[in-house]
């Protein structure tokens, strides 16, 4: 909660004079039963009409006052409230991108969805609701009580004790309701998860017909929320009936008591109606403190949840910068890298080394590693052991920044904007048409985007209107728009026939001399041309040299070569 009053500190002034406001619409609202219990008993029997008339436009102006008060202060508060959280959701939009790989996969994807969401929009409630009621709320409660005991002390002290009643029930329902809206929360999490995965293959769920299974599996997960729901709203909304009990038993007491001492004398028709009045009162600030509690119930859950994202500390960072000196012959190195997800490791004691301007062709089995030598490389992720290098430079003492604009990505599952193929391509780097084109006709994207309505033609969600093939030459063609000192295709070819493959490929490598191209393929063709070939197997070297050198030396390489091929292949590991 203290990172959320934090947001709060530039709207001191504006919230400052809106309670001014709140303030001032209230007091009016409880001096409104003192007046009209004076008219009736001491101002009606004296038949003094002007003194009557007089009385009533006081009573007018100070309803105008409460309500041009209220109204003000509520329309302040919306304005903060809403300012606050726009605030709060940018800043947690900004860490989310922040956060390295490691503290995405542990706080999960769908989870920071949620609280990018629902969490953001309970902390709006809150806000908005501690300033509309509640100062309202206990000025009406106090105020209501305390001129309760100038009307009729007597009286006063039946309503006063109630109140330690509900103190007890509020109290206890609101901490109940705490853990059971973050129980809630969480089983939202899942639910965005079952979402966003189903949406994600909706076609393979239609392609083998388990529309039927998917609805089960979300019925599952729809009920687990709707659960952890009814249990905090039941309890949450026990609230309310229990206080209205509490103080409408209070109230048969008041007026039984308050019967009799009219009867006796000891109090005026005029005062009991005024007491009724504050009991009225008093009733409706206890039913707002009963909402401002399940309100703040909910939003300290999320604003727990966001601050659990937001308080993640900065992973990552760089090193102060070493003496190594930018090498222009070496590109990348390895040296004795290992990794780790948590169990086994994805990579042990990887060490190569590419020159400036050379290709590299990554290939081996799936789970060998390919993938986690990339995401190191990019530095999403630190080694367990070892070092990487960069232009002769650790990688760690590079700027995230900085260490990014050496890179043009394509990765397995990139993804497409809903908008124009130009804006698909340049990415909000504000290239320019020339560099755009240019990279689309080295991409083998160009004829197509022009048989396409052309580059200002928009992409639907995910690119669905453009096929496979078309949609990787698109994700190339972004790739190499900003001219990369370092450019890696992660199976970025997988979609495209044998022969726009080879003359994608011959593309890259003769048009961008200056540039190192990494290449992780399936198919040994894609990756046998290039100057040096990685093989991978069990997250280990299996061999690291030119085609011609592993078809002489490595047995893994010559048993992919003969599985794609056909013939036989080695039996043995590479010999090194």
């Amino acid at each position: 909660m203290k990172r959320i009053f934090s947001y709060l500190s530039p709207y001191k002034a504006r919230i400052a004079l809106g309670l001014f406001f709140k303030i001032a619409g209230t007091v009016a609202e409880l001096v409104l039963p003192l007046i009209m219990s004076y008219m009736i008993d001491d101002v009606v029997p004296t038949g003094d009409i002007l003194a009557l008339s007089l009385w009533g436009g006081g009573m007018l102006l100070a309803a105008v006052v409460a309500f041009l008060g209220n109204v003000k202060a509520n329309r302040m508060a919306s304005r903060v409230a809403r300012d606050t959280t726009e605030r709060l959701r940018a800043d947690l939009f900004c860490k989310t991108l922040s956060l390295s790989a490691r503290q995405a996969d542990e706080v999960t994807i769908p989870s920071l969805v949620s609280r990018l969401s629902s969490d953001t929009y309970n902390v709006h409630n809150m806000i908005g609701m501690m300033q509309r009621l509640g100062v309202r709320a206990p000025i009406l409660l106090v105020g209501g009580v305390t001129l309760t005991f100038i009307v009729d002390p007597v009286l006063a002290l039946v309503l006063l004790a109630v109140v330690p009643v509900i103190t007890l029930i509020v109290v206890l329902v609101t901490r109940r309701g705490v853990s059971l809206y973050t129980r809630l929360q969480r089983s939202a999490d899942g639910m965005v998860r079952k979402v966003r995965d189903d949406y994600s293959g909706i076609r393979v769920i239609k392609a083998l017909s388990k529309g039927g299974y998917e609805s089960a599996s979300f019925r599952a997960v729809n009920e687990e929320v709707s659960r952890c729901e009814t249990k905090a709203n039941v309890t949450m909304g026990v609230t309310n009936p229990l206080l209205n009990a509490v103080l409408n038993l209070g109230m048969a007491a008041v007026i039984f008591i308050g019967a009799y001492r009219v009867a006796d004398g000891r109090a005026m028709a005029g005062d009991i109606i005024a007491f009724t009045s504050y009991f009225s009162i008093i009733l409706n600030a206890v039913i707002s403190v009963g909402r401002i509690f399940v309100n703040m119930t909910k939003g300290s859950a999320s604003a727990r949840r966001i601050d659990g994202v937001l308080s993640l500390p900065a992973e990552l960072a760089p090193l102060p910068d070493g003496a190594a000196e930018r090498d222009e012959n070496e590109t990348i190195r390895f040296e004795h890298v290992s990794f780790s997800y948590g169990g086994a490791p994805a990579l042990e004691d990887v060490s190569f080394s590419l020159g400036k301007g050379e290709s590299l062709g990554i290939i081996g089995a799936t789970g060998s590693g390919k993938s986690t030598l990339i995401a190191l490389l990019l530095r999403f992720y630190d080694p367990s052991a070892g070092r990487v290098f960069l232009f002769g430079k650790d990688i760690r003492r590079y700027g995230n920044a900085e260490l990014r604009k050496k890179f043009g990505v394509v990765f397995q599952s990139d993804f497409l904007m809903a908008a124009s193929v130009r804006e698909n391509i340049d990415f909000g780097r504000g290239l320019s048409d020339e560099a755009i084109v240019r990279a689309a006709e080295y991409a083998h994207a160009d004829e197509f985007i022009r048989a396409h309505e052309g580059y200002d033609g928009a992409l639907t969600a995910r690119g669905a209107n453009f096929s496979g093939g078309q949609k990787q030459r698109l994700l190339i063609a972004r790739a190499l728009a900003a001219e990369p000192e370092i450019l890696v295709l992660d199976d970025s070819s997988s979609a495209l026939d044998y022969r726009t493959d080879a003359a994608l490929r011959k593309s890259v490598l003769t048009r961008l001399r200056g540039t190192s191209v990494v290449m992780i393929a399936q198919r040994i063709s894609s990756v046998r041309f290039a100057d040096k070939i990685l093989v991978l197997e069990g997250g280990r070297v299996a061999g690291f040299g030119s085609d011609e050198e592993l078809m002489r030396t490595c047995a893994v390489y010559r048993n992919i070569y003969a599985s794609q091929h056909g013939g036989e292949g080695g039996e043995h590991a590479c010999d090194q």
